[in-house]
């Protein structure tokens, strides 16, 4: 009983490093894949148009406040009132269409990137239990990768279609 139990002690640190570790660089792979292309062309596509929106806006508020200042003189008070607070009310709405649209871009980016990386962590699962591996890391968060760690980001890679 004694030597079986004296068996196991010394077998058991052998088998915690015989252990398979693996690691794969996601930004690679994300990078490589046609919905990550896809997601960075529709995030291209929308602060074009919030931009070209926004762009607008400035030149209303512009034009509004030139014409204001060219009339304010002949203006009575209470026209005058009337038309500063039709240009703060545009300069707010224009500060609000700002903030929303930045709200919008993250928010349409953030929930196709979390697809994108819920199908690039299930190919790496995938590969890793194809391979046998015990661990597999991403490469971008380890300070050291020794040589006995297998890179598996070109399996990975294959796995997604991703050249």
């Amino acid at each position: 009983m004694r030597k079986t139990i004296l068996a196991i002690l010394l077998a058991l640190p052998m088998t915690i490093f015989a252990q398979k570790i693996g690691h794969v660089n996601t930004a690679i792979v994300v990078e490589g894949m046609s919905e990550y292309t896809a997601l960075k062309a529709e995030v291209e596509t929308l602060k074009k148009q919030f931009s070209d929106e926004i762009q607008r806006k400035q030149t209303d508020i512009q034009t509004k406040a030139d014409a204001y200042e060219k009339e304010k003189a002949n203006l009575s008070e209470t026209l005058r009132a009337y038309r500063e607070q039709e240009l703060q009310k545009a300069y707010e709405e224009y500060q609000q269409f700002v903030q929303t649209s930045d709200g919008e871009l993250q928010k349409v980016y953030q929930a196709k990137m979390a697809t994108i990386q819920e199908k690039m962590m299930g190919a790496v699962k995938e590969v890793g239990e194809a391979e046998g591996f015990s661990y597999v890391l991403d490469a971008a968060s380890i300070p050291f990768i020794g040589a006995t760690a297998t890179d598996i980001t070109d399996k990975v890679k294959a796995k997604l279609g991703v050249k």
